[in-house]
């Protein structure tokens, strides 16, 4: 994760194979709920840190993340898989969202996301997926218009990396042994 960016904008030809490694995500029932908000340069990107930090960033501890010159907002969205399913070759009728163990809309959402990263990885670039929280997803709606049906799961800043990031605090925690993660047979 890179949390320090040049201005620099990102190839177009980059970000078009970036976008497209994300859409070839797998999907539950091959529903593929998910939609992408493309924010590039700097009159997109500074309407949507306004709507996401509209304070302090001048004392935000990574203050070269806004220099991001693409913002990518993955939104899910729970009414294409209820749709999905109540079709012929699933036969829930009753498009009750309690029949999913887990929400897929947002895992698959994340899937997409995760191969966006390693795309945009795999293109030299740098990225970071962040939370947007609280009223912010509001705000984030509005600014954009994302409809109502989609959910904003996130945010991923795309570009290329200033080379001066400072370790993450959350670092130092290191990772976790595998025989802490990783369980044969039996946990």
């Amino acid at each position: 994760m890179v949390r320090s960016f040049r201005a620099d904008p990102v190839e177009p030809d980059a970000l078009e194979r970036i976008l497209h490694a994300a859409r070839r995500a797998p999907s539950a029932g091959f529903t593929q709920g998910w939609g992408f908000l493309v924010l590039q340069g700097e009159e997109d990107t500074a309407r949507f840190w306004d709507a996401t930090f509209p304070n302090g960033r001048e004392e935000f501890g990574y203050p070269r993340l806004f220099d991001a010159p693409v913002i990518v907002v993955p939104c899910s969205n729970e009414s294409a898989y209820l749709d999905r399913y109540a079709e012929p070759d699933k036969g829930w009728t009753d498009r009750d969202p309690k029949r999913w163990p887990v929400p897929y809309w947002h895992i698959d959402t994340g899937f997409a996301s995760m191969q966006l990263q390693l795309a945009a990885v795999n293109e030299g670039l740098g990225c970071l997926f962040f939370g947007i929280f609280g009223e912010r997803i509001a705000a984030v709606r509005a600014a954009f218009g994302i409809p109502a049906t989609f959910m904003p799961i996130g945010a991923i800043a795309i570009g290329h990396p200033a080379g001066d990031d400072a370790p993450s605090p959350s670092l130092k925690r290191g990772h976790k042994p595998v025989d802490e993660v990783v369980h044969f047979s039996r946990w």
